[in-house]
C-alpha cells in the first residue's frame, strides 16, 4: 500500500492522463454492459469507424482540428489562472469576421484572402478575449461569469447576423459562400481533409515556443504557479493576465477562421456542436502541453467520428462518447484530490508523532 501510494504521489502528468483515459474506457464500458448494450462490439465500430480506413482517418483529423485549436485556446488562458469558457463565443466571432472577408470580391488572389480571412478571424477572436480579460483587471469581474455571459451575447448576434443582414438568398440561417479560392486546398485529393490540420498542428508547435522560450510565456507561467511572487518580483500581473485573454481568443478566433474556410465554406448557423467546451477536455487529458493537445485532439477526434459511424450500423446511443469525455475530465481531476488528501494524511500523521 505504501508503494502504491509513493507512486501515486510522484505520478507524472502523462502518467495521469494515460490512466485517467483508460478509466474512462473501463468506466463506461461497466455503464454499457449495466444499459444491456456490447462494449466490445461499440469499440471495435467505433475503432473502424474512426482509424479503420483512409477515409475514416481523414474525417477523424477533419474533427480533430477543431479541438486542437479550442484545446490551445483554454489552455493559455488556464497557465494565468483564468478559465475561459468563452472559447465557443470568441470561436463564432472568428468565424463570422472570416466570412465576411472571404465572401466579398476584394480583387486579389485567393491564396492572400484567405491569409486576409485568418487575420481578422484572429483579430475579432483577440478582442473578445480581451474585453473578457479587461473587465477582469479593471473591474474585478469574474471570467467564468463574463465568457458565459458573452458567449450567449456573441452567438445570438451572429444568429441575428445570418438570420437577417447577412443571410445568403434562398438559404436558411448562412452567409454566401466564400469565395472558392479562399478555400483551403484539398491535402489529399479524393477527400474532405484539408490543410486545416496543418494549421492546427504549426499553432500547437507556436503556442509550445512561445510558452516554453519567450519571456511572455515564462510570465505567464509565473502569474499561474504563484501570483503573489510573480508580482513581487516586477511582473505585471493584470497586464499577463490581458494578453494571455487576448492570445487564448487568438487562438479561438483562428479556430471559427479555419472552419468557414475549410469545413463549412460559409458560416451557418449553430455551426459548432460545442467545440469551444470540448476544447477542456482535450486541455485536460493533455495536461496542459500544447503538443500533447494535438494527441488528445486527434483521439477525441477519432471518438466523435467513430460515434457517428456507430449511429449508423448499431442502435447503441453515441451519448457514450460524451460519457467516455465527461470521465476523462473527471478521472484526471481525481489524482490530484488524492495526491492532495494522501498529502495532508501525511502532515496528519508527522504532526501526531510530534505531539507525542
Amino acid at each position: 500500500m505504501r508503494k502504491l501510494t509513493e507512486k501515486l504521489m510522484n505520478a507524472s502528468p502523462v502518467m495521469i492522463s494515460v490512466v485517467s483515459f483508460l478509466l474512462a474506457i473501463l468506466v463506461s464500458c461497466l455503464i454499457m454492459l449495466c444499459c444491456g448494450y456490447d462494449p466490445i462490439f461499440a469499440y471495435s465500430v467505433i475503432f473502424e469507424g474512426s482509424l479503420g480506413s483512409v477515409r475514416s482517418l481523414t474525417n477523424t483529423l477533419i474533427q480533430a482540428t477543431p479541438l486542437i485549436l479550442t484545446g490551445l485556446a483554454f489552455m493559455v488562458g488556464k497557465k494565468a489562472t483564468l478559465i475561459n469558457l468563452g472559447v465557443e463565443g470568441q470561436m463564432y466571432t472568428g468565424a463570422i469576421i472570416a466570412a465576411i472577408v472571404g465572401m466579398l470580391d476584394l480583387g486579389m488572389p485567393g491564396s492572400l484572402q484567405l491569409f486576409l480571412a485568418l487575420v481578422c478571424g484572429i483579430v475579432g477572436g483577440s478582442l473578445a478575449g480581451a474585453l473578457i480579460g479587461f473587465l477582469k483587471v479593471r473591474f474585478g469581474s469574474n471570467e467564468v461569469i463574463t465568457t458565459t455571459m458573452t458567449n450567449f451575447i456573441i452567438i445570438n448576434f451572429c444568429d441575428y447576423l445570418v438570420n437577417y443582414p447577412l443571410k445568403a438568398e434562398g438559404a436558411v440561417a448562412q452567409t454566401n459562400k466564400i469565395m472558392e479560392g479562399a478555400l483551403f486546398a484539398k491535402l489529399i485529393p479524393g477527400y474532405q481533409l484539408t490543410w486545416a490540420i496543418v494549421v492546427a498542428v504549426a499553432a500547437a508547435v507556436v503556442v509550445r515556443i512561445v510558452m516554453d522560450k519567450t519571456r511572455f510565456g515564462f510570465e505567464v507561467r509565473a502569474v499561474g504557479l504563484n501570483m503573489k511572487a510573480a508580482e513581487t518580483a516586477g511582473i505585471r500581473v493584470g497586464g499577463i493576465m490581458m494578453k494571455a485573454m487576448l492570445f487564448s481568443g487568438a487562438l479561438a478566433g483562428l479556430c471559427g477562421a479555419v472552419h468557414v474556410t475549410s469545413v463549412g465554406k460559409r458560416f451557418i448557423s449553430g455551426f459548432s456542436p460545442g467545440y469551444g467546451f470540448s476544447g477542456i477536455s482535450v486541455s485536460a487529458l493533455a495536461s496542459d502541453s500544447p503538443l500533447g493537445i494535438v494527441a488528445a485532439g486527434i483521439i477525441f477526434g477519432a471518438l466523435k467520428t467513430g460515434a457517428m459511424y456507430l449511429n449508423m450500423m448499431s442502435q447503441i446511443p453515441t451519448e457514450f462518447v460524451s460519457v467516455i469525455q465527461a470521465l476523462v475530465v473527471i478521472f484526471v481531476s481525481a489524482p490530484l484530490l488524492i495526491r492532495s488528501l494522501l498529502g495532508a494524511g501525511r502532515r496528519s500523521r508527522k504532526g501526531g508523532r510530534s505531539l507525542a
